[in-house]
């Protein structure tokens, strides 16, 4: 009987230090995931506020590039932080990156705006955007392998699965924040003011993850390294200076991970950005669509997760990748039917062209805020099509003014320069500008989307599906990373492809998918990005990904 109750104990005191390990991990991963989707969220008012020197297109994409800097130093964060994880251990580097975090998320609260300080603000912005993403790129490497080492064998998808709700509940929960000060406050004084409070609540967050991290003990693999001396002494060179190791940091990046951040930043952040910038859906009802379906969705991470430990962690991947691949074009199109149907149906009436010289039209984006859109007819029409949020289609012309083409209606708009002929006098581009917004509105193109036609169940609908297939790619892709690379070099191995596919590939999808539509007035041309990035990871990842899911983590 006592060695019974003895066992049982055990076995509770077991269970009880791994439920303890999910809960601490996945709570402070959460709220690193809060402070750095923040500036996601508000990155319409963040333009307004640091990007005010520059036309409206380009401000809102600079915004978005500001946002993509975080991701863009999290691998450089990987190397650094992973080296330390793997030389002295997962627990201590989690304080380090935390606090760098939370200090940083806090200052973008207190940061002066460009009306203030000038470009000084953008600079400030972006190098704390930089500190937010080198720490980022040692947390979540640390917090898979920490989790996955106290997980038993047969279940590592289940537990790390907790982990990968974290981004998603991190930003479930940064939206619910938002939204509630939003409606509080008012949609005006959120937007002079109102959007610091939810970067100033982060220094209460920060304290709080900390408290718990400094709960939590050393990882049992890494405790049996060090006192076997089986640690590496050089995880670098060790991860990505041996083929035998390098190759599948490679297989990693190409076969699953880039195809996972791109489906993960379309689900959830492109959809958002496509919903508020472009369907002209207002800030706040945007906000709460997307959070129901990641509410909705959320849930799946664990189910996908765990079905991973029964049935393997590359067809779940790849059948995400194949269905992003596959639908992602028909679902923005529902998308846009269902958020601004005004959109949908003036487009399909009254389809918009400018017809003009290739030779004279600029590429429809300002990486310096220096070019001028108003030297040629055809700029002219891009840009005010542009800032008005009208697609638009393109036809080549041999002529230097240009005309724009909506349904039946035609309007030439003059070379600024000036010509011949009344058409082409440059006095008269103001007036066809005001002929064209008239056009535009005649053939039902709305201004913003109208809230009372929005049919909200179907949008949440798409957007579900959206995040269902981010769940697929992403519930099992931690199990997978930590199980392709040895104990000695694990935290550094996986952080690095982890963080370039989704620092980079992923990170900046919608600043390369907006200029993407900027440059070509087609909505829907973004999207190729992410379709040929999950294609392409489809097929490398049938070819190449081995099978993990039978394999010990054990050195």
């Amino acid at each position: 009987m006592t060695d019974g109750a003895g066992v049982a104990t055990t076995a509770t005191g077991t269970r009880q230090s791994e439920r303890k390990v999910i809960l601490a991990s996945s709570l402070g991963t959460v709220f690193e995931w809060y402070d750095f989707y923040l500036y996601g969220l508000l990155a319409t008012i963040i333009s307004a506020q640091f990007f005010s020197g520059v036309n409206e297109t380009t401000g809102f994409i600079f915004a978005l590039a500001a946002f993509a800097a975080g991701f863009a130093v999290r691998p450089f964060g990987a190397l650094v932080f992973g080296r330390i994880g793997d030389l002295v251990g997962r627990k201590n580097t989690f304080l380090v990156t935390m606090g760098l975090m939370g200090a940083s998320t806090f200052l973008v609260g207190v940061l002066p705006s460009y009306a203030s300080i000038g470009v000084a603000a953008p600079i400030l912005l972006v190098v704390l955007r930089l500190v937010q993403g080198l720490a980022l790129g040692g947390e979540y490497g640390g917090a898979a392998t920490y989790v996955a080492e106290h997980a038993p064998d047969g279940k590592r998808g289940l537990f790390t699965s907790f982990i990968q709700t974290t981004a998603t509940l991190g930003l479930f929960a940064a939206l619910g924040v938002v939204i509630a000060i939003r409606s509080a406050m008012g949609e005006a004084a959120f937007a002079d003011w109102g959007w610091r409070i939810p970067f100033l609540i982060s220094i209460i967050l920060l304290g709080v993850s900390l408290w718990i991290r400094l709960q939590l003990e050393e990882s049992p693999v890494f405790k049996q390294m060090k006192e076997e001396g089986t640690t590496s002494k050089a995880p670098l060179t060790e991860a990505f200076g041996r083929w035998e190791n390098l190759k599948w940091v490679l297989v990693a990046l190409f076969g699953a991970v880039a195809g996972q951040a791109v489906v993960w930043y379309s689900g959830q952040f492109y959809a958002l950005f496509f919903l508020e910038k472009t369907l002209k859906v207002d800030g706040a009802t945007a906000n709460i669509l997307i959070a129901i379906a990641l509410m909705l969705g959320t849930p799946f991470f664990i189910l996908f997760g765990w079905l991973s430990d029964k049935i393997g962690r590359k067809p779940i991947i790849l059948a995400g990748c194949a269905l992003a691949a596959l639908t992602y074009f028909p679902a923005f199109q529902m998308l846009t039917q269902a958020a601004n149907p005004a959109l949908a149906e003036a487009q399909a009436r009254a389809p918009v062209t400018v017809i003009a010289n290739p030779a004279l039209c600029s590429f429809q984006f300002d990486p310096i805020g220096k070019n001028r859109f108003d030297r040629t007819a055809c700029d002219v029409a891009k840009s005010h099509l542009a800032k008005a949020g009208v697609p638009y289609a393109s036809q080549d012309a041999g002529s230097d003014w240009a005309t724009v083409s909506i349904g039946r209606k035609a309007i030439t708009i003059a070379n600024p320069s000036g010509g011949i002929g009344p058409w082409r006098s440059a006095a008269s581009t103001p007036a066809k500008l005001a002929e064209m917004d008239a056009a535009l509105a005649a053939a039902g193109y709305p201004a913003k989307a109208d809230p009372a036609a929005i049919n909200k169940p179907l949008v949440v609908a798409i957007l579900f599906y959206l995040v269902l297939l981010v769940t697929m790619v992403y519930g099992p892709i931690a199990a997978l990373l930590v199980e392709l690379f040895p104990s000695r070099i694990r935290y550094t191995a996986m952080s690095l492809p982890y963080h370039i596919g989704n620092g980079w590939f992923g990170g900046f999808l919608p600043t390369t998918a907006f200029a993407m539509v900027a440059a070509t007035g087609n909505i829907y041309y973004g999207l190729w990005y992410p379709v040929v990035v999950a294609a392409i990871t489809l097929v490398i990842g049938l070819l190449f990904l081995p099978e993990t899911f039978r394999r010990s983590l054990h050195p």
